[in-house]
């Protein structure tokens, strides 16, 4: 499987066939790493942005796109050193794990890649070269408006965006269409410093417009030494806090 991948994770027939090709999906990327127990006893911190939907299956047995199903987050739970997350059409960040919550912690919030791209203080110099990397988020906002062209969040978003961002606007009326690419990620993190990064991205067919997408670092290389250091710092400052709370 080349880096930028695109592959299914779950299944249309509910979420204990879901978690049974959750599971497959793990064991193919990390064959050395055990299989979770149950979600609610044997995982990591996994943050959850709910976006208002009363999470119940729809007619047709789909999870809503602002719910991440139980199995989609045991998966997560198994990365506690790789970034992770799970988003949708509209770039919105539906949940995070633990090193994915310290990746985005120069945001605030870190709730949408467009909105934290383009009107975020903080998008320009975490993204090294941020031209092309709103030049990516617009296609692929882009992309979105071809499957769901009525999306009021698609629309919502476009506006504030179009309204507050002069970059953006401009982008927008180039109407390039193109989904996530093969590219390897260049931040600059506050913390630690420049990080390289390829991905993963796994279509969820359970939840259309859901994709679960997991960061890599070279085995050995800086971004690897650097990602474990932000882990480390992230979990002590985690752990200072619920100290003094």
């Amino acid at each position: 499987m080349t880096t930028g991948d695109r592959v299914t994770a779950g299944v249309r027939t509910g979420p204990l066939a879901a978690s049974l090709v959750v599971t497959a999906v793990r064991q193919q990327l990390l064959p050395n790493v055990p299989v979770l127990g149950h979600p609610h006893t044997d995982h990591v911190h996994v943050a959850v942005l709910d976006r208002g939907h009363d999470g119940f299956l729809s007619s047709n047995g789909a999870v809503p796109t602002g719910r991440v199903s139980p199995a989609l987050r045991q998966l997560m739970d198994g990365y506690p050193n790789t970034p992770a997350f799970v988003m949708n059409r509209t770039l919105d960040l539906l949940a995070v794990n633990a090193l994915a919550q310290a990746l985005y912690s120069a945001f605030t919030p870190a709730d949408n890649l467009a909105r934290m791209a383009f009107l975020d203080p903080a998008g320009p110099t975490f993204y090294t070269d941020w031209n092309r990397a709103a030049q990516a988020t617009v296609a692929n906002l882009r992309e979105a408006t071809g499957f769901e062209p009525d999306n009021p969040r698609l629309r919502e978003l476009v506006g504030t965006l179009t309204e507050q961002s002069a970059d953006f606007a401009r982008l927008w009326q180039s109407h390039t269409v193109r989904g996530k690419t093969q590219d390897a990620k260049h931040f600059l993190h506050p913390d630690v410093g420049p990080l390289t990064l390829t991905y993963q991205a796994f279509d969820v067919r359970e939840a259309p417009g859901q994709q679960l997408v997991i960061y890599h670092a070279e085995p050995g290389s800086p971004s690897a030494h650097s990602l474990h250091l932000l882990g480390s710092l992230h979990a002590t400052r985690r752990q200072d806090r619920s100290q003094h709370s």
